[in-house]
Protein backbone atom coordinates (compact mmCIF):
# COMPACT_ATOMS: atom_id res chain seq x y z
CA UNK A 1 0.00 0.00 0.00
CA UNK A 2 1.17 3.45 -0.88
CA UNK A 3 1.29 5.45 2.06
CA UNK A 4 3.71 8.31 3.27
CA UNK A 5 4.61 8.83 6.73
CA UNK A 6 5.23 11.78 8.78
CA UNK A 7 5.27 13.86 11.77
CA UNK A 8 2.13 14.45 14.30
CA UNK A 9 2.50 17.32 16.27
CA UNK A 10 0.68 16.61 19.99
CA UNK A 11 -2.26 18.62 20.50
CA UNK A 12 -3.21 19.08 16.55
CA UNK A 13 -5.95 17.31 14.66
CA UNK A 14 -3.84 14.60 13.40
CA UNK A 15 -2.73 13.79 16.96
CA UNK A 16 -6.37 13.20 17.93
CA UNK A 17 -7.05 11.12 15.19
CA UNK A 18 -4.34 9.51 16.54
CA UNK A 19 -5.48 8.95 20.07
CA UNK A 20 -8.73 7.58 18.29
CA UNK A 21 -7.01 4.93 16.42
CA UNK A 22 -5.00 3.80 19.18
CA UNK A 23 -7.97 3.80 21.20
CA UNK A 24 -10.20 1.55 18.90
CA UNK A 25 -7.42 -0.56 18.11
CA UNK A 26 -5.28 -1.18 21.19
CA UNK A 27 -7.60 -0.16 24.41
CA UNK A 28 -11.19 -0.53 23.37
CA UNK A 29 -10.44 -4.36 22.94
CA UNK A 30 -9.30 -4.55 26.45
CA UNK A 31 -12.11 -2.81 28.22
CA UNK A 32 -9.25 0.21 28.69
CA UNK A 33 -9.37 4.00 27.95
CA UNK A 34 -6.68 6.66 27.78
CA UNK A 35 -6.39 8.50 30.93
CA UNK A 36 -5.63 12.31 30.71
CA UNK A 37 -2.51 11.61 32.51
CA UNK A 38 -1.53 9.01 29.79
CA UNK A 39 -2.04 11.74 27.34
CA UNK A 40 -0.76 14.88 29.15
CA UNK A 41 2.68 12.51 29.28
CA UNK A 42 2.65 12.29 25.29
CA UNK A 43 3.65 15.92 25.43
CA UNK A 44 7.13 15.77 26.54
CA UNK A 45 9.92 16.07 24.21
CA UNK A 46 10.86 12.96 24.50
CA UNK A 47 7.95 11.47 22.19
CA UNK A 48 7.91 11.64 19.16
CA UNK A 49 4.35 10.98 17.20
CA UNK A 50 4.29 9.48 13.25
CA UNK A 51 1.19 8.85 11.23
CA UNK A 52 0.89 6.29 8.25
CA UNK A 53 -0.84 8.75 5.99
CA UNK A 54 -3.30 8.11 2.55
CA UNK A 55 -4.49 11.41 1.39
CA UNK A 56 -5.58 12.89 4.67
CA UNK A 57 -6.60 9.56 5.73
CA UNK A 58 -4.91 8.25 8.98
CA UNK A 59 -4.33 4.46 8.89
CA UNK A 60 -1.59 3.65 11.27
CA UNK A 61 0.74 5.51 13.89
CA UNK A 62 3.29 4.68 16.13
CA UNK A 63 5.16 6.57 18.63
CA UNK A 64 9.51 6.74 19.39
CA UNK A 65 10.60 7.34 22.73
CA UNK A 66 14.38 8.02 23.58
CA UNK A 67 15.18 6.34 26.10
CA UNK A 68 19.02 7.35 26.01
CA UNK A 69 21.20 8.35 23.67
CA UNK A 70 21.61 5.00 21.76
CA UNK A 71 17.91 3.56 22.28
CA UNK A 72 14.81 4.48 20.79
CA UNK A 73 11.46 2.51 22.35
CA UNK A 74 8.66 2.12 19.54
CA UNK A 75 5.25 1.74 21.37
CA UNK A 76 1.79 1.66 20.32
CA UNK A 77 1.78 0.98 16.98
CA UNK A 78 -1.74 0.61 15.61
CA UNK A 79 -3.05 -0.12 12.49
CA UNK A 80 -6.75 0.53 11.13
CA UNK A 81 -8.68 -2.35 10.92
CA UNK A 82 -9.67 -1.80 7.53
CA UNK A 83 -5.85 -1.96 6.04
CA UNK A 84 -4.40 -4.73 8.41
CA UNK A 85 -2.02 -6.76 6.96
CA UNK A 86 -1.32 -4.79 4.00
CA UNK A 87 2.13 -3.52 4.94
CA UNK A 88 1.29 -0.51 6.67
CA UNK A 89 2.75 -1.79 9.96
CA UNK A 90 6.01 -2.82 8.29
CA UNK A 91 5.62 0.81 6.61
CA UNK A 92 6.20 2.52 9.84
CA UNK A 93 8.47 0.04 11.49
CA UNK A 94 10.62 0.80 8.72
CA UNK A 95 10.37 4.47 8.98
CA UNK A 96 11.36 4.08 12.39
CA UNK A 97 14.38 1.68 11.37
CA UNK A 98 15.75 4.70 9.44
CA UNK A 99 14.76 7.58 11.64
CA UNK A 100 16.76 6.15 14.46
CA UNK A 101 20.26 5.31 11.30
CA UNK A 102 19.75 8.83 10.43
CA UNK A 103 19.72 10.19 14.56
CA UNK A 104 22.51 7.62 15.28
CA UNK A 105 20.74 5.90 17.46
CA UNK A 106 22.42 2.07 17.87
CA UNK A 107 19.05 -0.17 18.60
CA UNK A 108 14.76 0.37 19.17
CA UNK A 109 13.16 -1.55 21.85
CA UNK A 110 9.76 -2.35 22.02
CA UNK A 111 7.20 -4.53 24.20
CA UNK A 112 5.32 -6.76 22.36
CA UNK A 113 1.85 -8.26 22.95
CA UNK A 114 2.20 -12.31 22.08
CA UNK A 115 -0.28 -11.74 19.76
CA UNK A 116 2.31 -9.51 17.36
CA UNK A 117 5.68 -11.11 17.78
CA UNK A 118 5.65 -13.38 14.87
CA UNK A 119 5.12 -9.40 12.88
CA UNK A 120 8.29 -8.11 14.80
CA UNK A 121 10.34 -11.34 14.46
CA UNK A 122 9.83 -11.04 10.95
CA UNK A 123 11.43 -7.61 10.41
CA UNK A 124 14.22 -9.00 12.25
CA UNK A 125 13.56 -8.14 16.31
CA UNK A 126 14.86 -10.36 18.93
CA UNK A 127 12.76 -11.66 22.02
CA UNK A 128 15.23 -10.44 25.36
CA UNK A 129 12.71 -11.28 27.96
CA UNK A 130 10.65 -13.88 29.43
CA UNK A 131 6.53 -13.01 29.66
CA UNK A 132 5.75 -10.30 31.41
CA UNK A 133 2.07 -8.50 31.57
CA UNK A 134 1.41 -5.43 30.41
CA UNK A 135 -1.65 -3.56 30.56
CA UNK A 136 -3.49 -6.90 31.38
CA UNK A 137 -2.44 -9.15 28.65
CA UNK A 138 1.46 -11.36 28.33
CA UNK A 139 3.91 -8.97 26.58
CA UNK A 140 7.54 -9.73 25.57
CA UNK A 141 10.56 -7.09 25.12
CA UNK A 142 11.81 -7.31 21.78
CA UNK A 143 15.06 -5.55 20.60
CA UNK A 144 16.41 -4.52 16.79
CA UNK A 145 20.27 -3.79 16.48
CA UNK A 146 20.80 -1.13 14.33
Amino acid sequence: MNVIVRAIEYGSKDYDAEVKLRDEILRKPLGLKFSQDDLAAESHYSYLHFGAFKGSDLLGTMQLVKINEQELKMRQVAVSSLVQGQGVGRVLVEFAEHYAKANRFQSIILHARDTAIPFYDKLGYLTISEIFKEVGIPHRKMQKLL
